[in-house]
């Protein structure tokens, strides 16, 4: 048989001969010797697949290591089958909970017994490592497992980290893929979701079953208002403490397609209801000129750098501000790369706060000549504990990315592959920008709606059944349909209000 082969996505591929029946994992072997790091899984005409695979005719064949979103989804799967393993053998009356992502890792938890002490964490370490060593095939395991590594031998760097009521689970990352990332310890974030995982279980939806179980029993509407007045209660409380504290900087920050402006919008007014009229700024207004915008890794401008910011001025504007001068604000023009001013000259009064969106606002560094008194920050992310069952959860950027895909489609003109294509370099740049500071928040808001998978699939489906079977980002849209496919699709959603976060991707908001 001929095979086209590609030692890694986007090279040439070579033409090799194989035997009908040949595994892609005898291919792997041959060729690994030549690539920087292990082979975990491989693409079989634009399908990701697993190396115990075998060939039945003529074909392209693309090696997958870890740095490929599907090669690493594919060692993640591994080391958790292996974790699940390793606590079966070492603690057979334990039931695990594959939670969510937290401090750079996977959260998981225990039920029907007390959480593990660190020295019970350590034998389950010491289990993982003996089960690497004993290179059993996943199959023999449960042949049911889709992306897999061939076997438990493939899986060689993991940690495990006591967190809490539970245990961190830490994986190389596709964008560091050389070791372990360090480990951060995100408190208050693992708040956030015991309290969101609160709400899931007082609604009855802890799985994506119990969604579609609520559509098809008539029950979703009441669990769209009730999801709704959540968020409105959560922001007027929001709102209270910053009333409460003094402070009058409100800073807004978190990843892309997280819900800022709407919330920003909202959090304004329930600042009115509090008798404190918030004038609103935006860091993009307050980019270099174009420039004098750095260049970033890819040779384009990195306007997500925080040196892309006229940090001084921005700062001058603040304290300015603060001290009741008065003070023009500068638009950002995208078209000719300059900031404009004379449009927008404010004075703020005595009490009056300001309300301040942009990817950096919790790193100190964009706003250092303010007093730390005078500085509220706020944490924005959808963040879900609605799973697919105990073992399988959804991953946080799935969210962000779908909201995202159909927002671009709907204001950008782009489609699903555009946006899937960028993902990649707006997931580097929140790694640096975003998520390192995230534990410096004053308060986090959980921007997920417990219902939205169901209503982001109408959006979602036909932007990603667009993609092409022989386009490069074929196997992510795939991905992401096999998502959407375990929840009923919401045909109906006008019972969503218009000023709801989700309309920020749906359409018909009135505020972003």
């Amino acid at each position: 048989m001929n095979i086209d082969l590609k030692l890694a996505p986007g090279e040439r591929a070579i033409r090799v001969q194989a035997d009908k029946g040949t595994i892609i994992a005898e291919l792997a072997e041959q060729y690994q010797e030549y690539l920087p790091y292990e082979i975990i899984a491989a693409r079989l005409d634009n399908h990701v697949v697993g190396l115990d695979t075998a060939l039945q005719c003529d074909a392209e064949v693309t090696l997958l290591d870890i740095r490929d979103p599907s090669g690493n989804q594919a060692y993640q799967n591994s080391v958790v089958e292996l974790y699940l393993l390793a606590v079966k053998r070492v603690f057979p009356d334990a039931s695990v909970i594959i939670a969510h992502s937290l401090n750079r890792g996977i959260f998981t938890k225990v039920t029907g017994r007390r959480a593990f002490t660190p020295s019970q964490v350590e034998r389950i370490k010491k289990a993982m490592i003996a089960l690497s060593e004993e290179d059993i095939p996943f199959s023999s395991i449960n042949p049911d497992l889709l992306l897999v590594a061939p076997s438990t031998g493939y899986i060689r760097t993991f940690d495990l980290r006591k967190c809490r009521n539970g245990i961190v689970i830490l994986i190389p990352e596709a964008a560091h893929p050389q070791g372990l990332p360090p480990y951060r310890d995100d408190k208050k974030l693992h708040r956030a979701f015991e309290e969101q995982e609160k709400w899931n279980d007082m609604l009855d939806v802890r799985f994506m079953e119990d969604l579609t179980r609520k559509i098809q029993s008539g029950e979703i509407k009441d669990l769209i208002r009730i999801s709704e007045a959540l968020h409105e209660k959560n922001i007027a409380k929001i709102a209270d403490q910053i009333v409460r504290s003094g402070k009058r900087i409100v800073l807004i920050a978190g990843p892309s397609s997280a819900g800022k402006t709407s919330f920003a919008h909202r959090l304004s007014t329930q600042l009115w209801v509090n008798d404190h009229k918030p004038l609103y700024l935006g860091t993009d207004d307050y980019f270099l000129n174009r420039d004098d915008v750095p260049i970033g890794p890819d040779g384009a401008k990195d306007f997500e750098n925080l040196d892309a910011v006229d940090v001084q001025l921005f700062n001058d504007h603040l304290n300015a501000l603060l001290a009741g001068e008065e003070v023009d604000i500068p638009r950002f023009d995208f078209t000719t790369g300059e900031k404009v001013f004379g449009e927008r000259i404010l004075r703020a009064g005595p009490e009056q706060p300001l309300v301040i969106e942009g990817i950096h606002g919790l790193n100190d560094y964009l706003t250092r000549l303010v007093p730390a008194e005078e500085k509220f920050k706020i944490y924005i992310s959808p963040l879900t504990q609605l799973r697919i069952d105990n073992h399988n959860r959804i991953p946080l950027t799935d969210i962000r990315k779908l909201r995202r895909i159909i927002r671009d489609a709907s204001k950008r003109g782009w489609d699903a592959r555009q946006t899937i294509e960028l993902w990649p370099k707006v997931r580097a740049g929140e790694d640096v920008n975003i998520f390192p500071f995230s534990d410096q928040a004053d308060a986090i808001f959980n921007s997920v709606h417990i219902y939205e998978l169901a209503v982001l699939k109408k959006y979602a489906k036909p932007l990603l059944e667009e993609i092409g079977e022989d386009e490069e980002t074929y196997t992510e849209a795939r991905r992401l349909l096999r998502l959407l496919g375990f929840v009923e699709m919401v045909e109906d959603d006008s019972v969503i209000v218009n000023n709801s976060i989700i309309r920020e991707f749906i359409g018909g908001s009135v505020i972003a």
